[in-house]
């Protein structure tokens, strides 16, 4: 670096005079607090380029970006052996997403032979890359794989992309993005957060929080699973080591297993011995549409990567699906003989060669955080009907290998400065698909200039779908539905209606809806739907009805759509208020019928209960027994350690009765010491001994001491029994002669009439 003559002001001069340099900011273990690696940070020469930002601006718009990258991570590696930081320190180096593939760091290898044996170094990743080339930046990760080094994943909350990328990318550490720590916790934040956790917890790895300043930071970084922290309160960026820090070491997992590459299929990614099952093509189309719509509900956080064959397979309906996938999660590519590299805008293609095994396979990977499968097949090579076509196939759950066949076709994807935007209805092996219609041509009849301006004029949503072809799309809608679905009639038309559901639509009102469809009668539901790209949800009261042909056939469906969510939540509200007031009686009815201290029914429930097993026992030739406990000695443990006490001991010989009777026979309390058991379906001449037996198994268990409050106390129980028919064949009669045979046990032995 030149140390005379004017001030650099150039980028061309910044790096023809290797005027860039390099500060460290430490890494510290939030446990112990040592200092475990340091970030390089570059630095342009004093004057207008010193900031980081306008340097790289400035090599941006010179067309020298892949130069700069390189001259940073040099200066980085040449200040860290400067100084000192070598193991058990690691140094973290960045690595500008924008010149992956125009150098896809070719200069890590010479610099890896180059660097001392104890130079450690993992690379940083950040987001904008996974976007804009995902294919290259697989490519980088694995180089830097097989050099040794470790891989992080930067500003890891910023954008759902990154928590979608996590697992095809398998990182060594999860840097949160600083205002996770910094800023309020919200449902986006716990997002995140279950996210990385999950991830570490499966893989190992170490989870990094940024811009801790404060020590409420501190704790926010802690409690959001970090074991590394980053930020002014450890050290600002600076030349050398941070001095006042003592040193320890980053330990990170091991190495994750290669990831396939375009050399492999998805369908080569499964595991030798996997059980494979055969299946026509239309099976397959519905296990596909399944994952997608699995894909849907999973938004942003998750990656879809599907292949077709063929541009012709990937139909009108399926370009509707992936329109939808596109719009509502985080990353989707679809790749096939003929789709070019954006078949519809949002959905990433690819190039395939000739040779390429992809081109014979129909594969649906579908992967997030906490979800993942595969559904991934192999075309037999069977004539015929293209829908009796026959595959052989894996439905597979193993994350392990739906990471690898999503990773062997997102390794395909064209980087998004090349791809050319010609969609698929316009590529030569499309040519063969059915096209989308246009507003269906009404015959130049008189009235129907004003039936057009009639259909425009209503405030009903109004649309037509058409049966005629593949997934029925909109073939017209009116202004009142643009409204309604807050999307433009070109967004809208050649899709099925179906975009317009949430994952909580009812399932069973899209059953009945299809079932009309497809018997050609007219149907009527109400369907929770969203509304626009903020996805606000509305109720839609839907009205279809068939339009036939001169012949009677059903070519079209009209449907008539109205907002009436007023309606629906006004009803949802009355429900609720009707629930609670159901819910409020029922507790005033139980308590009723409940002693609210040991919740067994009171005498009044009782009461019912038995004079019914009577009934039940006079039609059935049997008995029931009644048998009066009371208490003795409990007087005396209320008066010695008060009425707490003693409701403790009313609570636990409530629980000893449960247990010590059959789950048929009933309990109450009559109040204070006494309680009421009742034995229904006794035969008739072995009842009193069978109650007898009973009362001697409860005076027993009662009997037991009792621990309250650390000291043992012991009551007792006279029980007096009375038994159906002989005894009476009233409820009052059986109460009546138990009571008087409780008060003969408690002044004497057992008297049975």
């Amino acid at each position: 670096m030149s140390g005379r003559g004017p001030p650099i002001t150039t980028i061309h001069d910044v790096l023809a005079d290797e005027a860039v340099t390099s500060v460290f900011q430490p890494i510290v273990d939030l446990d112990s607090g040592a200092v475990v690696a340091y970030e390089a940070l570059a630095r342009g020469p004093e004057g207008p380029l010193r900031s980081p930002v306008e340097l790289f601006a400035a090599a941006r718009a010179a067309g020298r970006l892949a130069e700069l990258d390189a001259a940073c991570r040099t200066a980085a590696f040449r200040g860290a052996v400067e100084q000192g930081l070598l193991a058990p320190l690691t140094v973290f180096v960045n690595v500008e997403p924008e010149v992956l593939d125009s150098a896809p760091l070719a200069d890590l290898l010479a610099i890896a032979e180059s660097a001392p044996s104890q130079l450690r170094v993992v690379v940083e990743i950040t987001e904008r890359a996974i976007a804009a080339r995902p294919a290259e930046l697989l490519q980088t990760v694995q180089r830097i794989r097989e050099i040794g080094w470790g891989l992080a994943l930067d500003d890891v909350g910023a954008d759902a992309m990154s928590l979608a990328f996590m697992p095809l990318l398998r990182p060594d550490v999860v840097k949160l993005d600083l205002r996770l720590v910094q800023d309020r916790p919200g449902p986006e934040v716990a997002e995140v957060m279950n996210a990385v956790n999950a991830y570490a917890e499966r893989t190992g790895a170490v989870v990094l929080a940024e811009g801790i300043e404060t020590d409420a930071h501190l704790v926010q970084a802690l409690a959001l699973g970090a074991t590394l922290g980053q930020g002014w309160m450890f050290g600002r960026p600076q030349p050398g080591p941070a001095a006042h820090l003592p040193t320890g070491e980053l330990l990170l997992p091991p190495a994750p297993l290669d990831p396939p590459g375009t050399e492999v299929s998805p369908f080569g990614c499964l595991p030798p011995g996997t059980v494979l099952r055969r299946s026509p093509k239309k099976l397959l189309i519905e296990l596909s549409k399944q994952l997608e719509r699995h894909a849907l509900r999973l938004g942003e956080t998750a990656v879809v990567a599907s292949t077709f064959q063929e541009a012709r397979h990937f139909t009108p309906s399926t370009v509707a699906r992936y329109r939808g996938l596109a719009e509502r999660t985080g990353f989707v590519c679809a790749l096939g003989d003929g789709l070019s590299a954006e078949p519809v805008a949002g959905v990433r293609g690819a190039e395939l060669s000739v040779a390429d095994e992809v081109r014979g396979e129909w594969d649906v990977a579908v992967i997030a955080p906490h979800f993942s499968a595969a559904l991934l097949a192999r075309d037999l090579g069977d004539t015929g009907p293209d829908l009796e076509r026959t595959f052989e196939f894996a439905l597979t759950y193993d994350r392990d290998t739906v990471a690898r066949a999503a990773h062997a076709l997102v390794a395909r994807v064209v980087p998004r400065e090349q791809r050319r935007a010609v969609p698929v209805e316009r590529t030569a092996a499309a040519a063969t698909a059915p096209r989308l219609p246009e507003l269906p041509a009404l015959a130049p009849a008189a009235g129907e200039g004003l039936l057009h301006r009639a259909l425009a004029a209503t405030t009903s949503g109004v649309v037509i779908v058409d049966m005629d072809l593949p997934d029925q799309p909109l073939v017209y809608v009116n202004r009142a539905f643009e409204e309604l679905s807050g999307y433009p009639r070109e967004e809208v038309l050649g899709r099925n209606c179906r975009f317009l559901q949430t994952a909580d639509t009812d399932l069973a009102a899209v059953s009945r809806i299809r079932e009309a469809l497809d018997a050609g009668r007219e149907c009527r539901e109400t369907l929770l739907n969203h509304r626009g790209p903020d996805r606000t949800p509305w109720w839609n009261e839907l009205h279809l009805a068939p339009v036939t042909d001169a012949a009677g056939r059903v070519v079209q469906y009209i449907g008539v759509q109205n907002d009436v969510t007023a309606r629906v939540e006004a009803q949802q509200r009355l429900a609720r208020e009707q629930e609670r007031t159901r819910q409020y009686l029922a507790r005033i009815e139980q308590l009723a019928w409940t002693d609210p201290l040991t919740g067994l029914p009171n005498r009044r429930r009782l009461q019912e209960q038995v004079e019914l097993a009577l009934w039940e026992a006079d039609a059935a030739g049997t008995a029931v027994g009644l048998l009066f406990v009371d208490l003795d000695g409990f007087k005396a443990v209320n008066d010695r350690l008060g009425h707490a006490a003693g409701d403790e001991l009313l609570v636990e010989i409530s629980t000893r009765l449960r247990s010590s009777v059959r789950r048929t026979d009933l309990l109450a309390r009559l109040g204070g010491d006494e309680f009421l058991v009742a034995l229904p379906g006794l035969a008739i001449d072995t009842a009193a001994a069978e109650a007898a037996r009973v009362a001697a198994t409860l005076a027993t268990a009662l009997g037991e001491p009792v621990d309250l409050r650390g000291e043992p106390v012991r009551v007792g129980a006279s029980i007096g029994c009375a038994v159906s028919p002989d005894d009476g064949a009233g409820f009052e009669a059986l109460l009546h002669t138990a009571d008087q045979r409780m008060y003969l046990v408690k002044g004497g032995p057992l008297v049975s009439s």
